[in-house]
């Protein structure tokens, strides 16, 4: 993802794009860490390895940020949780959440930028989301396990 310093300038709106996917990839961070106290081992081994997923991406993005002259967003001290979460099936659902906000943050940064890298970077980033989507989605005993259409509302 990172940029060239003699390539073109990063527009405005991909600029917002890649703020709000580094949001969105602090807030997953946020809600995997919460989530391991609920969840039972197997799943948090699971959490472990979406942890450092999302890390990797969230220093991929202040890298890229920083390169074009950004200030990274700070991530914020918490998180409110689309549902209370006192188990592993409402931990469990608070990752799906997380992990569709992801990939409709990854979504936004395609549907904003121009440059190749950062466009294959967000095609990468949301086929990577999906597929933890898809996990947390079938030991909540959600269905579809993929929505037809991700990071679509």
């Amino acid at each position: 993802m990172s940029q060239e310093q003699d390539g073109p300038a990063v527009p405005q709106v991909t600029v917002e794009a890649l703020q709000r996917a580094l949001a969105s990839e602090h807030a997953a961070l946020w809600a995997y860490k919460m989530a391991l106290a609920f969840v039972p081992p197997d799943w948090a081994d699971h959490a472990r390895a979406d942890i450092e997923a999302h890390t990797t991406l969230r220093g991929q993005i202040t890298q890229t940020l920083s390169e074009v002259g950004q200030r990274p967003v700070s991530a914020q001290p918490a998180y409110t949780p689309p549902q209370p979460v006192v188990d592993a099936v409402s931990a469990g659902a608070m990752l799906v959440a997380a992990e569709t906000d992801t990939i409709a943050a990854w979504r936004s940064v395609m549907e904003r930028s121009s440059q190749v890298p950062l466009r294959e970077a967000g095609l990468k980033a949301m086929t990577e989301c999906t597929g933890r989507l898809a996990y947390w989605r079938t030991v909540t005993e959600r269905s579809p396990v993929i929505p037809v259409f991700p990071g679509r509302s």
